[in-house]
């Protein structure tokens, strides 16, 4: 039998802390909540956590103050959502309300960049990128700051209220609405230009809307991030539920290896001197007490789980301290856990047996698998990148295609024509002509077909001629009636074009209209 065992953990600190979320003693759905208190953690998840929620964060919050020259007829704003001219502006990119299918595109990426995510890594948004999971972050660094870390606030929170008490709690609940302010403030600043709009709100100068949308957003972040916090992810939120369906058995998620740390135990000299096999685990509960969705990653995968990897990060630091390999928990697959698993159970007739995977010298022997990035590039997640590329290459070729001169011709319907008393027949049209470019632009109107018609723009000209010249303002529609005149040849209805040039950009735009005369009903 193999015995081995590593050094008796007498430095590793023993918590006595009970996953208030766990699968064997959860509570019902109306029942009380049971607060969590999250322990620090060190590691390298923890420092990626930390990177993430600082360019998140900073991304959010500094987004709005980049400035972007577009020229004198366009604001500066880099990234802006323009209601009152209906437009949004992305540094160089404008979208117009008719180009609305570029953020359909933009969500069918989301969409597939999700999928693609989660079929890969599990739950990696929820626990690194997700807007809950990045102010839960920030609230509990501003709790930890004032309160301390797990059992000063374990303690602070059963104490009586006292002098002390009030100004923690006091302090960190406004810090908490202060960051609830500056969340709403900043999502504002992106609906108008942020210099002015701040300056405004300070004033008392702003529009009830942006007062609204920053108390709105100041409750939410403040109730959300604060106060409800894991509820959220398992009660509120129905990615949990639908990603389920989209892992596969060789996605990767944060998995206790009970192949490796079981039979678990504290006392490992006393069971040593029994001749029992132990597994790694030395049941001190790090892993628990870590957590902030307060589950034990023990029980096996839960809905709960967000998959941050901070059970990972102290279960490292408890293996380190015995002098053990990493990886009691870690990232893995069902295919890997599974394989393993019936190695060390004798394909499930036995209990763990820790001999079956681990050689006398402490190492594992070479039928246990070990994790290996090729197994994330299958198939599945393939088809996902590539849909996701795709879709990005359309739209970045459509966007670099586009025209930014649009025409659109309505033909006048009472009446449809108008008979002249020289015998010629005169059509009504209005034009609408877009100048979708933050710059002036002198376009010519003409004619294409019917060689034998006229058109007169009154706004410009009592003449009538084949061709006019106009000047457009920058970004705004220019709504001309356009009236086309023709001897009367018979014909009921005959097509031509409207066309309009910009030389000057190469930018061209043609309509295709209908010439009403006596015959057919239109």
């Amino acid at each position: 039998m193999n015995l081995y065992t590593a050094p008796d953990p007498q430095n590793v600190e023993r918590l006595n802390v009970e996953p208030v979320n766990a699968r064997r003693n959860r509570q019902p759905l109306y029942a009380a909540r049971k607060k969590v208190f999250p322990k620090r953690a060190q590691g390298r998840f923890r420092q990626f956590k930390w990177m993430v929620m600082l360019v998140t964060l900073g991304i959010y919050y500094l987004a709005p103050w980049i400035r972007w020259d577009r020229g004198p007829y366009a604001p500066d704003q880099a990234i802006l959502v323009d209601l009152s001219s209906r437009r949004f502006f992305f540094f160089f990119i404008e979208i117009w309300p008719q180009e609305f299918y570029y953020i359909a595109g933009l969500l069918v990426m989301a969409g597939f960049g999700l999928f693609l995510v989660t079929s890969a890594v599990g739950r990696a948004w929820c626990g690194y990128a997700c807007p809950q999971t990045v102010w839960v972050d920030l609230f509990l660094v501003v709790e930890r700051a004032i309160e301390g870390d797990r059992n000063a606030r374990m303690r602070l929170d059963a104490g009586h209220w006292n002098f002390d008490k009030v100004r923690k709690r006091v302090t960190k609940h406004v810090i908490w609405l202060l960051i609830g302010v500056a969340t709403g403030g900043a999502w504002v600043f992106y609906f108008a230009n942020a210099p002015e709009l701040v300056i405004s709100l300070l004033t008392g100068q702003a529009g009830a809307i942006a007062y609204t949308t920053v108390a709105t957003l100041t409750a939410t972040t403040y109730v959300l991030g604060g106060l409800m916090r894991e509820q959220v992810c398992t009660y509120m939120c129905p990615w949990p539920r639908i990603q389920g369906a989209m892992l596969d058995e060789s996605s990767l998620v944060v998995t206790y290896n009970d192949w490796r740390g079981e039979p678990r135990s504290r006392h490992a000299k006393k069971a040593q001197a029994q001749g029992i096999a132990l597994g790694d685990c030395v049941d001190c509960n790090a892993c628990v007490a870590v957590c902030p969705m307060g589950i034990d990653i023990r029980d096996g995968q839960q809905m709960e789980c967000i998959t941050c990897a901070l059970c990972i990060d102290a279960c490292d630091g408890v293996m380190d301290k015995l002098g053990k390999p990493r990886g009691l928990i870690a990232y893995a697959t069902l295919s890997e856990y599974s394989s393993n698993m019936a190695l060390a159970t004798d394909a499930g007739r036995t209990p763990v047996q820790p001999g079956n995977v681990r050689r006398e010298d402490g190492t594992f022997v070479d039928a246990v698998r070990h994790f290996n990035w090729r197994i994330i590039f299958r198939p599945r997640v393939v088809f996902y990148a590539v849909v996701w590329t795709l879709i990005g290459i359309a739209m970045l070729v459509h966007l670099a295609l586009r025209d930014r001169l649009e025409l659109n011709v309505v033909h006048d319907r009472n009446p449809q024509y108008v008979l002249e008393s020289d015998g010629s027949i005169r059509n009504g049209y209005t034009l609408r002509i877009l100048n979708m470019v933050p710059r002036p632009r002198r376009l010519e109107i003409s004619l294409s077909g019917l060689e034998d018609a006229t058109m007169r723009i009154p706004e410009f000209s009592k003449e009538d001629a084949r061709s006019f010249t106009m000047d457009v303002q920058p970004d705004v529609a220019t709504a001309l009636k356009v009236f086309v005149t023709r001897k009367q040849t018979g014909a009921p209805v005959n097509e031509f074009l409207f066309v309009i040039d910009d030389s000057g950009h190469s930018d061209r735009a043609t309509y295709r209209a209908a010439f009403n005369a006596p015959g057919e009903a239109k």
